[in-house]
């Protein structure tokens, strides 16, 4: 007999704005977010019964994201999703894990005639800063904090040679090409008891995400790159150094391609090797880099 081996269900691209203002100093601050809500629990009846008693409605979850949003901090974003996400565990018995994921996207401060502006913001990049949480009845808060959509290239300063080359391998060595590459970095924090326990930690959030942010920059702009693997890990190895509480750090590497364009053809111009200077940008197919960097066990 067939049987649910797993369900879970839930509210997705959530839309929230919120606003704080700061009467006595005339600043206002504001943040945007896209959040998912998944519930999973004492739910399959109405899978295979339709038993509709058991479905906390995703219009419930609409409306509960928007009242935490209301009653309670949405910054950092970590705190808030571990905030509903116990919410939910909390509230309904049959309810035993939530995974809530809140995707943050950017509005910086304009800067006019030298100084930041009290209410207006810009859009700078499409790079937002995630949180993936899960509450789990019995279990504790697991949180996994990235950096996804930032965009980034150096026009030299990357090499790839020395891999295999067989009868089937085409591409040659180079000792400088174009490197970019769109990150999503994450990182995964020791597991929370409970919701105090993430409120008590609550300033490391920020801190170890202007870290990875500023580790990643650095490392992909001053690495004498021998390949994206490479980089990578020495940038995940940094990461882990930098905040004691992390357990785990990975990355997802697209790499974007930018290929010469061979001109002889037109009067003999040279334009490949030491003389390349206009490019062809590639959509793909394009190579994936991926790693998990775990702290070595005590």
């Amino acid at each position: 007999m067939p049987h649910l081996s797993a369900v879970r269900y839930g509210k997705d691209n959530i839309r929230v704005y919120k606003v704080h203002r700061d009467a006595e100093a005339g600043i206002q601050t504001v943040a945007e977010m896209t959040v998912r809500v998944l519930l999973e629990g004492d739910i399959g009846s109405s899978y295979t019964e339709a038993d509709n008693s058991v479905i906390v409605t995703t219009d419930t979850m609409k409306q509960t994201t928007y009242l935490m949003a209301k009653l309670h901090p949405v910054n950092p974003p970590e705190l808030f999703a571990a905030i509903l996400a116990s919410h939910f565990t909390e509230t309904y018995a049959h309810i035993h894990s939530a995974h809530v994921k809140v995707i943050q996207h950017r509005w910086t401060r304009m800067e006019i005639n030298g100084e930041h502006h009290p209410h207006s913001f810009l859009r700078d990049g499409a790079e937002t800063r995630n949180a993936e949480v899960t509450s789990t009845e019995g279990h504790g808060i697991t949180i996994r904090s990235a950096i996804a959509g930032l965009l980034v290239l150096k026009s030299t300063g990357s090499a790839f040679y020395g891999f295999v080359q067989d009868e089937y391998t085409k591409l040659q060595p180079v000792d400088d090409r174009i490197l970019s590459t769109e990150v999503d970095c994450g990182w995964t924090w020791s597991l929370f008891g409970k919701l105090d326990d993430v409120k008590s930690g609550v300033s490391k959030f920020d801190k170890t995400w202007k870290a990875a942010r500023e580790i990643t920059l650095r490392i992909f702009a001053v690495d004498s790159s021998a390949s994206v693997q490479n980089t990578m890990y020495k940038m995940c190895d940094e990461i882990l150094a930098a905040e004691s509480t992390i357990e785990a750090v990975d990355y997802s590497l697209p790499n974007k391609h930018y290929f010469e364009i061979d001109m002889s053809w037109h009067k003999g111009l040279k334009n490949t090797g030491s003389d390349a200077e206009v490019y062809e940008p590639q959509s793909n197919p394009n190579g994936l880099i991926q790693c998990t960097v775990k702290r070595a066990a005590t």
